[in-house]
């Protein structure tokens, strides 16, 4: 019987996340030919210290209407050495 209520527990736990997913719009995929309408960043993930190669990372930023985007694009990490 316990180990039935933990994994009705779990469930509701693993339901819960997968909602407050669904509230987050899909990420758009940067392009050269995007037609970016900036107004403010929200928010921009770090290029990773430790990473020699493209890594993908996202920026979350408000249009001149005030709705909320996220980008995807490709960066090149900061882990590389000329030494």
């Amino acid at each position: 019987m316990k180990l039935f209520r933990t994994l009705v527990a779990a469930s509701f736990v693993m339901l819960g996340s997968q909602m407050a997913f669904a509230d987050q719009p899909a990420a758009e995929q940067y392009t050269y030919s995007s037609n970016l309408d900036i107004a403010k960043v929200v928010h921009m993930d770090p290029v990773p210290e430790d990473v020699c190669g493209v890594v993908s990372l996202q920026m979350t930023y408000l249009d001149h209407q005030g709705q909320e985007h996220t980008m995807q694009y490709s960066a090149m990490g900061n882990g590389c050495s000329n030494s």
